[in-house]
């Protein structure tokens, strides 16, 4: 890999400034999901046992370049403390001199780097004051990595640096599934738009050699082919852009699966009664709001045949039952041939993980990333700040 891990720095008596992850739910000063502060524990720990002192930067919430006291990452610290089973030390105005007075086995929390408009603005100024605190810069938060904010880039750019364990864990995991993964590839993306999606599709449609398109954005892709879909979400007006990227696939040799039999209602509401018809037997009155039963078992066949899937999106709508079947049952699928060890399965983005957890199958995806907008852009084919800086 371009980058650098852990191991390959020396920490021993270096103040290591790490940028992590820990913008956690919150309900008053309570957090609901340690989620994100459980996956960085590895990356601290492993900094103590080559003997760096950690000082952790991380943003929490969107002050917008002001003080707002209940964005402090001090409500973050006991929750902190009992994922790492060990102190933390909070500091609101860090200084060099205050972080060498602690223990050689300190770990330190700065305030929000969102408290001052100079971190989303990459400003040097604040680059130069972060990295005057450490001698290494560890990035762990990949979830960030798509903005060059002064503790993302800026302060890269002037230390010796290095990829945390999660970080590693994602990039490496990524490359698995496009950059040079085992084919044949799937891609799985879901959701309501296609225009929120042009340049995913897209990049996707060169990369992968099945695309499976699910939810409101299969009814657009379905109007494009003249099929009628009743009172469904579809964007209409993107159904010429629909059938670029439907000329573009063929071209790349990418095979477009659309659903051939779907689940409709005349009501957007859970336990509505629901009827299962063939992909052009959507009645006037009704909408589209699932995938249908053939279309799983089609898409089991494809994902058997494959050897890499990356996942975004569900195939209906899965907030709502009976509108989950087609995503639980595919995510199921994709789950059980990669515990049987004949697929690499990664998956992204908010719904996505919402979906695969609600369908038990999370935990036997080989990757599940929690990075939302970063994985997102990775899977466009962009650049991302956080890890270009890495590569420097």
């Amino acid at each position: 890999m371009p980058w650098k891990t852990l191991d390959d720095m020396d920490l021993a008596g270096k103040v290591v400034l790490t940028r992590v992850d820990i913008n956690v739910p919150m309900d008053g000063d309570r957090v609901t999901d340690t989620t994100r502060i459980d996956k960085i524990v590895p990356t601290v720990k492993d900094i103590l046992a080559k003997g760096g002192k950690v000082v952790l930067l991380a943003h929490f919430g969107r002050p917008k370049g002001k003080v707002v006291p209940e964005m402090s990452l001090k409500l973050v610290q006991p929750a902190l403390e009992a994922a790492l089973g060990r102190a933390v030390s909070f500091m609101e105005r860090p200084s060099r001199a205050l972080i060498d007075a602690l223990p050689a086995d300190a770990v330190v929390l700065v305030e929000n780097t969102r408290f001052t408009p100079m971190e989303e603005a990459n400003d040097p100024q604040m680059a130069g004051f972060l990295a005057s605190l450490g001698d290494v810069f560890c990035n762990d938060a990949f979830s960030a990595a798509h903005r060059a904010h002064a503790s993302t880039t800026g302060v890269a750019q002037l230390l010796p640096n290095c990829a945390g364990r999660l970080m590693e864990e994602e990039l490496r995991a990524l490359e698995a599934a496009l950059g040079a993964p085992k084919r044949p590839v799937v891609a799985v993306v879901g959701g309501a738009k296609v225009s929120s999606k042009i340049e995913l599709l897209a990049n996707l449609v060169t990369k992968v050699d099945h695309l499976v398109i699910g939810g409101g954005m299969a009814n657009t892709f379905l109007v494009a082919e003249g099929i009628e879909v009743g009172k469904s979400l579809a964007e209409r007006d993107m159904a010429e852009t629909a059938r670029e990227i439907r000329h573009r696939a063929q071209k790349a040799g990418c095979q477009i699966h659309l659903p051939v039999d779907v689940v409709v209602a005349r009501e957007f509401k859970a336990g509505a009664a629901s009827q299962t018809v063939g992909v052009r037997d959507c009645p006037p009155d009704a909408m589209i709001l699932d995938a249908g039963p053939k279309t799983v078992a089609h898409l089991e066949g494809v994902f058997a045949a494959a050897k890499t899937l990356i996942w975004n999106g569900p195939l209906g709508a899965f907030e709502i039952e009976p509108f989950n079947a087609a995503t639980n049952a595919a995510a199921r699928a994709a789950a059980r041939l990669t515990k049987a060890g004949g697929l690499i399965s990664v998956a992204g983005g908010g719904d996505t993980v919402a979906a695969l957890n609600a369908a038990g199958a999370a935990d036997d995806f080989t990757f599940i990333s929690t990075a939302g907008g970063a994985f997102l852009e990775w899977m466009e084919g962009k650049e991302l700040p956080g890890v270009a800086a890495l590569m420097g």
